[in-house]
């Protein structure tokens, strides 16, 4: 079996630039394509190739990564004229990136096969700054084939892999990680704030948690800086915000209660709505900062 080395990527957000850029950087060859050509003008510069339509992406790749907003988006790329469909040819896979919901992963799997094309889902933890250095952790599923025909460049980007098993399992696992930093940022900020209330240094508190076993990378790494305000965003609150609408609607066809992340979606509702969206996800403690000084 002959390693791939020609790559499609659709979607060049701040998550998509960095993988391309990565892939560049170690001899990959890389098509891209992306609505807003102003974004690619970057990965141009350094070598990839700018594509007109996903489906000239497929025509020149052997795998295409889709990393766009939602399941939506994912079809319209796919699926629509100009789509990866359209440019189908032989030995073509298909691997998203993107956060959505198990069972539209598993539809749009079964459509693509249709074309035969096989899909993997290949949801990651770690934001463009560990993507660039290939350091991001993976879930995969779908056809176990498909991902020993592509694991020489999923291994490019991930420094840890998980292989999950059928279409849909990493898309549930990533949402479950994704429910995880919702309540994190929740809980991080409001410790925060309760302790600078009654007129301790905050950082103290972030010392002492640390030392405990209910640390964790948010609490070592991102809550100084949410501390001291500084919310430079590796993903944003919108996107979060995003994620957990997909939380929930998965949940809901599972006929499953998840009380607390409905409460957290009220909170994360307000602070997008309130101007906070663009954000680093934990400037969810701004939004509490400023509702605090009503």
């Amino acid at each position: 079996m002959r390693d791939m080395n020609k790559i499609g990527i659709i979607g060049i957000g701040m998550l998509g630039n960095a993988v391309a850029l990565h892939l560049l950087d170690v001899g990959f060859q890389v098509t891209i394509f992306n609505r807003t050509k102003e974004k690619a003008i970057q990965l141009k510069e350094k070598g990839a190739t700018i594509a007109t339509s996903p489906k000239e992406v497929a025509t020149k790749s052997e795998l295409i990564i889709i990393i766009v907003k939602d399941a939506n988006a994912v079809k319209e790329i796919s699926f629509e004229s100009n789509g990866i469909t359209e440019g189908a040819h032989d030995g073509l896979i298909v691997a998203d990136m993107s956060t959505i919901d198990p069972l539209e992963s598993k539809q749009i799997s079964e459509r693509f096969l249709k074309n035969n094309i096989n899909k993997l889902d290949i949801p990651v933890m770690g934001g463009p700054n560990v993507a660039i250095s290939g350091e991001l952790v993976m879930m995969v599923s779908g056809d176990k084939k498909s991902f020993e025909q592509c694991r020489n460049i999923l291994e490019k980007i991930a420094n840890k892999i998980f292989f999950l098993g059928d279409n849909g399992a990493a898309h549930s696992i990533k949402l479950a990680m994704n429910l995880q930093i919702t309540m994190l940022a929740l809980a991080l900020s409001e410790g925060i704030m309760l302790v600078e209330k009654t007129n301790i240094d905050p950082k103290k508190f972030l010392e002492i948690l640390n030392s405990t076993y209910f640390k964790t990378g948010m609490s070592k790494n991102k809550a100084f800086k949410m501390i001291d305000g500084k919310y430079d965003a590796t993903f944003t609150l919108k996107n979060l915000k995003k994620d957990i609408d997909t939380m929930l609607s998965s949940a809901n066809s599972l006929e499953l209660e998840l009380p607390m992340l409905k409460k957290a979606k009220q909170v994360y509702d307000d602070a997008v709505n309130q101007g906070f969206g663009e954000i680093d996800y934990t400037g969810i403690i701004a939004y509490m900062r400023k509702i605090n000084k009503k």
